[in-house]
């Protein structure tokens, strides 16, 4: 419910460009992390912003934008070879800022989506010995997936799970079930490489607009790539997100995901990702495009 939804950018638009750091990439630590949360939010809904602190979603915010500030290299090796130098690095790293990840966010959360009731219920969980396990393992694993040989001994950990019928992933299916985990962030993934395309080509990356048709065509046919690779990614970081939690403990986190204030939440969180994320996707292709076109003028 509460981390999953906000799968990388890397993950978003892996089949667009690969965009996973390497040991070439751009270092740096996590902005960098962990970063002061706005203050907007706690001024204006306090008790929301205390709900979305105690997710560690600010610290969160500030690992997804390490991690496509680290991709900058790779992303210019791949569609701007020698092109983009620092003033590609600092376009990348203003546009994934953690105040600018934190102020999109917090612009895009629906405020009337949970009632204050609801947002008690969740901090209340959040808050207890049982939350603050999850949440501390899951802003953890994060930190943990911006090394690639982590994210590669996670996705092995997944395959040996998977082989050995692990009872911890028929709690975790029934979880991402109950969240639609899968299936919103495929979806959200696809709605980014499209975001990505209108970006590139708002930006004037081809000599000729590319027709949303042709977009949306090249897009689906991403759609089974996708899919496995939202898969793989989900349950590998929630195999390590998770390690030091309980079975009680997910059963608890599950059972919170089952009612209307879990659920209400849930959706918020989407919504508000897709819409930070979407931005951010058009963004990048559009700054993509001026060094692209720099490139064939």
């Amino acid at each position: 419910m509460i981390r999953a939804a906000c799968l990388t950018l890397s993950i978003a638009l892996g089949g667009v460009i690969p965009f996973a750091h390497s040991a070439g990439a751009q270092d740096g630590g996590v902005q960098e992390v962990l970063a002061a949360p706005s203050m907007g939010l706690s001024l204006e809904a306090p008790a929301l912003f205390e709900m979305l602190d105690a997710m560690g979603m600010y610290d969160i915010l500030a690992i997804m934008g390490t991690e496509n500030i680290r991709g900058a290299g790779d992303m210019e090796a791949q569609m701007f070879p020698g092109a983009g130098g620092a003033a590609w690095q600092a376009m990348v790293t203003r546009l994934h800022s953690s105040d600018r990840m934190a102020s999109l966010f917090e612009a895009a959360f629906p405020r009337d989506a949970l009632t204050p009731e609801q947002i008690a219920e969740i901090t209340t969980f959040l808050q207890s010995d049982a939350g603050q396990r999850v949440i501390s393992g899951e802003v953890a694993a994060r930190f943990l997936f911006l090394e690639e040989d982590a994210v590669d001994a996670s996705n092995a950990a997944f395959m040996a799970a998977v082989a050995a019928s692990d009872p911890r992933l028929d709690i975790l299916q029934r979880f991402n079930e109950v969240n639609g985990l899968v299936e919103r962030n495929v979806s959200g993934a696809l709605n980014l490489r499209f975001a990505f395309y209108r970006g590139l080509t708002d930006g004037g990356a081809f000599d000729a607009d590319m027709p949303e048709s042709l977009m949306l065509a090249e897009v689906w046919a991403q759609e089974p790539e996708v899919r496995q690779l939202t898969v793989e990614w989900l349950y590998s970081y929630q195999l390590t997100a998770y390690s030091d939690a309980s079975d009680g403990d997910l059963e608890a986190y599950v059972a919170l995901s089952e009612t209307e204030a879990g659920r209400a939440v849930n959706a918020a969180l989407f919504a508000a990702f897709d819409h930070m994320l979407g931005d951010l996707s058009y963004d990048l292709g559009a700054a993509a495009a001026i060094f692209i076109a720099g490139e064939d003028a």
